[in-house]
């Protein structure tokens, strides 16, 4: 083998190139012992779901503290795993009042009426800001995946930028497929010049709308400041997609196959987890939201009951063991997850669960109930201490102290987020 191989070679045909993994008879223990790798990116997951869990056989005993606390029923798929998540109690956001909102304020914490004159506001969400961080050099900064919209809330997504605008996101595994691994055909030159075309729309609504402004009032002068702020947003995603023009997108790795249209339930869940895992995989992104698909969870669990009512069930009947078994459906999915990122290698011998965190949960607990939000946190991204079931003294607990203290392990550079009150030190590594 020629000594100056690097994985930068590549399998070729015809008709394909598949660039090569880190491969010790092409060189890379010489050259892993010449230099020292570049330490392995960091990133993040949120997945949420909306209509809370089952109160009674979901959360661990509360006496149960640090690492010695039991895997519930309702968490017992994730045996496997229990040293490596650790479990939070006692968090919520002040803010929410709205108890059909599963997941419309989880990342943002923001006040719905906090805009007066206004029934409805937010504000940025977590995973913008991670991104704003993390994404500068991936095709896509932030990843937003989006089921239907059941149990969630208003806006159709995790994700919200900077206006408290919703972000949309690839509604299933076969868009999120194409979007991330299916390359346009269209010329390059011929691309440039769409987004050309709307860069010069963009930069002609700005002129007029500014020449507008200065005989506007107060009040619609601040409307048309945050329309600004909603166009720039544009034109930096358009300058973005402008430089990776000429980059084609990564292929797929090999044991991904492109999904079907009609997917749903389980089997739709479990292949949105394995495109999240090689998105990653593939550097194509770094920080990734995931708005489950609730009823269509259920349906495929074979439950006949719908996820609204079995929020609100009781400790005896059908419902109750309806909202069991979705609760063990979903934990036996994130035992898959885990296992996913834990048996894809970096190229320096760890692995994908070493550097990416996970994080899932939901802003209701149960039916309207919005204290003590169901939260696990998994995965090595963002220093968090792993194995321990952490139950705060104060059942008021701003959830966005998790936020800031996950931006912190990320290496973001954050003083505060939401309503936060600081960093929870008994959360860090």
């Amino acid at each position: 083998m020629n000594p100056s191989l690097t994985r930068r070679h590549f399998l070729r045909s015809s008709s394909s190139c598949i660039a090569l993994p880190f491969l010790a008879s092409l060189g890379f223990r010489r050259f892993a012992s010449a230099a020292p790798l570049p330490s392995r990116p960091k990133r993040i997951i949120f997945i949420g779901f909306g209509w809370g869990v089952t109160y009674e056989s979901w959360y661990p005993n509360p006496k149960q503290t640090g690492a010695d606390w039991s895997l519930t029923e309702g968490l017992k798929p994730l045996e496997r795993h229990k040293s490596l998540i650790t479990l939070v109690q006692n968090c919520y956001h002040k803010h929410s009042q709205d108890g059909h909102s599963g997941s419309t304020f989880w990342l943002t914490g923001a006040n719905r009426y906090g805009v007066p004159g206004k029934s409805f506001a937010n504000t940025i969400s977590v995973d913008q800001v991670a991104g704003e961080h993390l994404g500068a050099e991936t095709r896509f900064e932030t990843l937003t995946l989006s089921g239907p919209g059941d149990g969630h809330g208003p806006g159709l997504s995790l994700a919200w930028n900077r206006q408290g605008k919703p972000i949309a996101g690839q509604p299933s595994p076969a868009a999120a497929f194409h979007a991330l691994f299916s390359n346009d055909k269209t010329p390059p030159d011929a691309r440039r010049a769409a987004l050309r075309a709307r860069q010069s729309v963009l930069d002609t609504v700005l002129e007029d709308a500014r020449s507008l402004s200065r005989r506007l009032s107060k009040e619609d002068g601040e409307k048309l400041a945050e329309y600004f702020e909603s166009v720039r947003d544009i034109e930096t995603r358009l300058g973005k997609e402008d430089r990776w023009i000429d980059a084609p997108k990564q292929q797929a790795p090999t044991a991904l196959h492109q999904p079907g249209e009609s997917m749903n339930g389980e089997a739709e869940v479990r292949t949105m987890y394995d495109l999240m895992v090689a998105a990653l995989q593939t550097d194509s992104t770094r920080v990734i939201t995931y708005r489950q698909p609730n009823q269509r969870l259920i349906d495929g669990l074979g439950i006949k009951l719908d996820g609204h009512s079995i929020s609100h069930y009781d400790p005896k009947g059908d419902r109750m063991e309806a909202s069991q078994a979705r609760d063990r459906g979903m934990s036996n999915l994130l035992a898959h997850l885990i296992d996913k990122l834990k048996a894809t290698k970096e190229p320096d011998g760890s692995t994908l669960f070493d550097h990416t965190c996970v994080v899932f949960g939901s802003n209701l607990r149960r039916a309207h109930d919005l204290d003590n939000c169901p939260t696990i946190l998994t995965g090595g991204g963002a220093g968090i201490k792993l194995g321990q079931h952490l139950v705060m003294s104060d059942p008021k607990t701003p959830l966005c102290n998790v936020w800031l203290t996950l931006l912190d392990g990320l290496g973001v550079p954050a003083k505060s987020f939401g309503d936060s009150t600081g960093i929870l030190d008994t959360l860090k590594a």
